[in-house]
């Protein structure tokens, strides 16, 4: 059996007027992310982690934000389409690790939430998907308030 890695990460910036969508949860909060889609950055970084994985590209390649059909997309039918995609059929999930990067808000209040909706997003079950949160101590941009950003890694198996 073929085992691939991939990881993926993503950068916004927050700015007011816009939602706060993390792993497709909108997180109250008095800014958002700031992007062409809804800015999901930790939906964003797994995409990339699972294009990178079976070396399909990456999410700029498949969703481009030239593209005005993904103006304000919700991150989560873009992870769907991929995961349907007749390219990435022929793998199956291990694992993923997701770790989103903000010195504000506190996001622990909907990890479970945000496992769930990855884990169905991936189609797998809720112990494949980790969710993980950590500040840089008020250092750079993160730390500053200025943005959130997110990291993932996947483990990917070929199933034929």
């Amino acid at each position: 059996m073929e085992f691939r890695v991939g990881q993926g990460y993503d950068v916004h910036r927050l700015v007011e007027n816009r939602k706060l969508i993390l792993c497709g949860v909108d997180i109250p909060y008095e800014r958002g992310l700031d992007g062409h889609s809804d800015a999901d950055v930790a939906v964003h970084a797994l995409i990339d982690a699972l294009l990178g994985a079976a070396a399909l590209g990456d999410i700029g390649q498949w969703f481009p934000d030239s593209d005005p059909a993904y103006a304000g997309a919700d991150s989560m039918h873009l992870l769907e389409n991929v995961m349907r995609s007749p390219r990435f059929s022929c793998y199956g999930i291990v694992n993923a690790d997701v770790t989103l990067i903000a010195q504000a808000p506190k996001l622990g209040p909907w990890r479970e939430k945000m496992r769930s909706n990855l884990a169905d997003g991936l189609c797998v079950a809720l112990d494949q998907v980790s969710v993980k949160f950590t500040t840089t101590e008020k250092l750079g941009f993160t730390g500053r308030g200025e943005g959130i950003a997110a990291e993932a890694v996947v483990l990917i198996k070929k199933l034929f």
